[in-house]
């Protein structure tokens, strides 16, 4: 097992790289523990649980929502969760946001932990205090920053998981590598293979390497006023993709973004067209899509509704070359000659 530490103005968060599900227990600093899953995952693993109450939601991103933190505030009352109350989210990204907001939210706080068990959140979403809800189907408009106090990141449960939810995973650990490490993509394209058949020590090493760089970003800049901006590398277009269609998962959508993002540093002649090529090489050796297909009208609405636009204005991400992610301003007019360029 491996550690690391994300020391934030909201609190400490241990990530126990390695660790496993069994040993839960021994985090729980509190008698009344709450633990909130999805249907799926208590279907898989309710047996090892931690005894405690517990509350299930439904799978799937329309459920990321008010109405669902609703449903969780009421069961909270009906187990008399007071401020001495533990919730632990047990689950992929979407149980991670939800249990994070919901005990950032509840009595003005409750304290809170993760185990993070799919690829997709163990690099992502469990990491770096994000946590919040969809509105009206744009993601994650409502929301906190709040520190859980511990990530467990267990590598077997991710045997259980359908291929493409790896694959999800795949596309943010890309992410990492492109915005900060040029030696991380050279050892995914040397051990793609094997991190597409979970080699459990070219996964681990993955999902190291990519919180190692997530928590510098976040431990630099918790809330998101800077540097820790550069963590958007993609989602823009990204984001834009999961609004307008419904064909594409979190972690294909990204990848795609990415590539639009590449391009558009390409034009603005940041990087080179043969870091392009590579980006999209390395994207398509982890089974990753990277072309558009979306319609760019209801893309264009969809970025024009992002959360990070500033007037006419929003911080995107570029590449000055692999492994160094730069944050510019540029205008929606530029970004929809773009879109309909690419």
């Amino acid at each position: 097992m491996k550690t690391l530490e994300i020391n934030g103005t909201t609190g400490r968060s241990q990530i126990l790289v390695g660790e496993r599900l069994h040993n839960l227990k021994k985090y729980i600093p509190s008698e009344k523990l709450i633990i909130i899953t999805d249907t799926n995952v208590a279907k898989l693993y309710k047996k090892d649980f931690p005894k405690s109450n517990c509350i299930e939601i439904a799978t799937g991103e329309k459920n990321k929502n008010l109405k669902t933190i609703r449903s969780i505030y009421e069961q909270l009352v009906n187990y008399e969760a007071d401020r001495s109350a533990f919730i632990v989210g047990i689950g992929g990204g979407i149980v991670c946001d939800i249990a994070g907001f919901a005990a950032s939210t509840f009595m003005r706080g409750l304290r809170f932990g993760f185990v993070s068990t799919t690829l997709l959140s163990q690099v992502d979403a469990s990491v770096g205090g994000k946590n919040g809800v969809n509105f009206h189907g744009y993601k994650n408009m409502i929301g906190t920053f709040n520190q859980p106090e511990f990530v467990i990141c267990d590598m077997t449960l991710l045997n259980t998981l359908p291929n493409r939810e790896i694959l999800c995973g795949f596309g943010e650990i890309a992410k990492h590598a492109f915005i900060g490490s040029n030696d991380m993509c050279e050892y995914i394209e040397d051990n793609s293979q094997k991190a597409l058949s979970l080699d459990k020590e070219v996964i681990s090493c993955l999902v190291y390497d990519s919180i190692v760089i997530k928590s510098n970003i976040v431990n630099m800049d918790e809330k998101e006023q800077g540097e820790r901006k550069k963590l958007n590398f993609g989602h823009t277009f990204g984001h834009a993709i999961e609004k307008t269609t419904s064909e594409l998962l979190h972690g294909e959508a990204i990848s795609v973004g990415m590539v639009v993002a590449a391009k558009l540093s390409l034009i603005k002649g940041m990087l080179a067209d043969r870091d392009v090529k590579r980006i999209v090489a390395i994207l398509k050796s982890l089974k990753l899509p990277t072309t558009l297909t979306t319609d760019r009208e209801r893309m264009v609405d969809a970025i024009k509704k992002d959360k990070k636009r500033e007037g006419n204005d929003i911080d995107y991400i570029l590449l000055d070359g692999i492994g160094n992610a730069v944050i510019q301003k540029i205008s929606i007019h530029e970004l929809e000659n773009v879109i309909f360029d690419l």
